[in-house]
């Protein structure tokens, strides 16, 4: 008799937004459909999920409209419903918290780590692909291990509307070839860190002692890739509520600011909209985060810690403001961010 153990299931609904577009509107099932900004390739705004037909023609998240209508000219491009998605995802989450004695940690509005005590997690794994079905309509992929890095990457491999174990026993097997690029969390700058000191695969990654990682990264960093490497780390999901730390809001103009007039009004539209959420929460902003895109892309981020805790949107966008002066670019820019850190609650994080 299988005894049964803990296993992490990592839940990824299947082109979500795209999915959902498509019970809408069923007559562009299996067509390239390319969901972004308000659908219009003439704006500023990038693609935020695209179907599997249009991800064999280039498209992908983060790509800029205008560069995805050349890559697929033939893509449906239909902008973003974040109320409908919203409603969506809390069906799924609704649904995984339903199944018998799941842990669900919820990591994005499409997907989530779901715990469970079983003999037979392919049969679990199953039975909630096919409850979001049926309650949804909408597929999903799922990533089954016994740590929570082993399941998310194990989800890739059981795409699309498929399952996939990732375990101690196989991790090697499967990932040892592959190159750092394929452990979660690590990109390419990262991996071209990694490359430098000799490690350019999973395998190498895994078998390297801790002394190369430390002094590369530092002595949390650094173990911390080790750990990736050998898909180590926490084994059960965290149901904890989620506390929000900050708050933000940016905008990607459609016409680039020239003047620090237009700089400093279009920072305190966004400071109000970010005290707005702040006092939703009823926690004070302690720092003020600024981050800038001068065209045609350079990014710059900076942040300052607040004389005392604050409610008050001029000040916010007076820091901000501050904050790009101090820059010194007189560059036209395309966005401009605001972010604001609240006070700890009570009860803590």
């Amino acid at each position: 008799m299988t005894t049964a153990r803990r296993w992490v299931l990592h839940v990824d609904m299947d082109q979500f937004l795209v999915a959902v577009e498509l019970l809408r509107r069923p007559e562009l099932v299996g067509r390239p459909v390319v969901v972004g900004g308000r659908g219009d390739p003439t704006e500023r705004a990038v693609v935020s999920t695209a179907s599997y037909e249009a991800r064999e023609r280039g498209v992908r998240s983060g790509l800029a409209l205008k560069i995805a209508v050349r890559r697929c000219p033939e893509a449906v491009l239909l902008p973003v419903d974040f109320p409908v998605y919203e409603a969506a995802s809390a069906e799924v989450m609704a649904t995984l918290r339903a199944h018998p004695g799941a842990v669900v940690e919820v990591l994005g509005w499409d997907e989530a780590f779901v715990g469970v005590v079983t003999d037979d997690p392919l049969r679990d794994a199953l039975a909630i692909q096919a409850a979001v079905l049926d309650r949804t309509r909408l597929h999903c992929s799922i990533g089954i291990g016994d740590t929570l890095v082993r399941a998310k990457i194990a989800t890739d491999f059981g795409k699309p509307q498929s399952t996939y174990f990732l375990h101690r026993d196989n991790w090697l097997d499967v990932m040892g070839h592959r190159p750092t690029t394929a452990l979660w969390g690590v990109g390419n700058k990262i991996a071209q860190r990694l490359a430098a000191i000799g490690l350019d695969t999973v395998a190498q990654l895994a078998s390297s002692p801790d002394e190369p990682l430390i002094e590369a990264f530092g002595p949390n960093t650094g173990p911390h890739f080790g750990r990736l490497g050998r898909g180590e780390g926490r084994s059960w999901p965290d149901d904890t509520p989620w506390v929000a730390r900050a708050h933000g809001r940016e905008t990607t103009y459609q016409v680039d600011l020239t003047t620090r007039d237009e700089v400093a009004a279009a920072l305190r539209d966004l400071a109000e909209r970010v005290i707005d959420d702040l006092a939703k929460e009823g926690r004070a902003a302690t720092r003020v985060h600024l981050k800038v895109r001068f065209a045609p892309f350079f990014t710059h981020t900076k942040v300052r810690k607040l004389a005392g805790p604050t409610m008050d949107p001029a000040l916010v966008a007076d820091t901000a403001l501050a904050l790009f002066d101090a820059l010194a670019d007189d560059r036209p820019v395309r966005l401009l961010g605001v972010r604001a850190e609240m006070v700890e609650p009570e009860s803590g994080y």
